[in-house]
């Protein structure tokens, strides 16, 4: 990949996670001007959100265990919901296209990835001793999900105002890169 080619993905990624936090809707947005001619398909631009969450989740891990390094099953909890509240729309891309995979490629990496990172959430909770996928980290981090998920709502959408400036654009662009 060039330097240009790195960047304009990189513009792309910034509109598309801005676009997916107003959104909303479960759905990859690929209609969004860039995406088609940066993205190979679906499940190329649903890997790089994945990417995205994986990579907050892991930086909310990390805070909440400085926060509560005592109680392990509430510090995971704590950083999955956080993580959640920080990027909802990416949230409910990931929850629809697991529970509604487009082909069978997009149904076994979403599934991989699910299965990944509830083993990581189980490892983290100290639950388990390794980041190798087996049936008792997965079934441990998908009790830690499900208690992550018990009584909690994604954040309700922010609208943005009907008279956005350029301006406001581009500052909504900086801050949800």
């Amino acid at each position: 990949m060039t330097w240009e080619a790195f960047h304009s993905r990189g513009d792309v990624l910034r509109r598309v996670f801005a676009e997916v936090a107003i959104r909303r809707d479960g759905r990859l947005p690929m209609d969004l001007p860039g995406v088609a001619e940066t993205f190979r398909d679906e499940l190329d631009l649903l890997g790089a959100l994945q990417l995205r969450w994986h990579t907050r989740l892991h930086g909310q891990l990390e805070r909440q265990l400085h926060l509560e390094p005592m109680d392990l099953d509430a510090a995971v909890i704590a950083a999955w919901r956080a993580t959640a509240d920080e990027i909802p729309g990416i949230r409910e891309i990931q929850d629809h296209y697991l529970a509604n995979p487009t082909s069978v490629e997009m149904a076994r990496a979403t599934t991989m990835a699910s299965a990944r990172e509830r083993q990581m959430l189980a490892l983290i909770a100290g639950r388990v001793s390794t980041l190798e996928a087996d049936e008792h980290g997965d079934r441990i981090g998908a009790e830690l999900e499900a208690e992550a998920r018990r009584g909690y709502r994604l954040p309700e959408p922010v609208r943005p105002p009907a008279n956005v400036t350029f301006l406001d654009r581009i500052r909504a662009a900086m801050n949800a890169a």
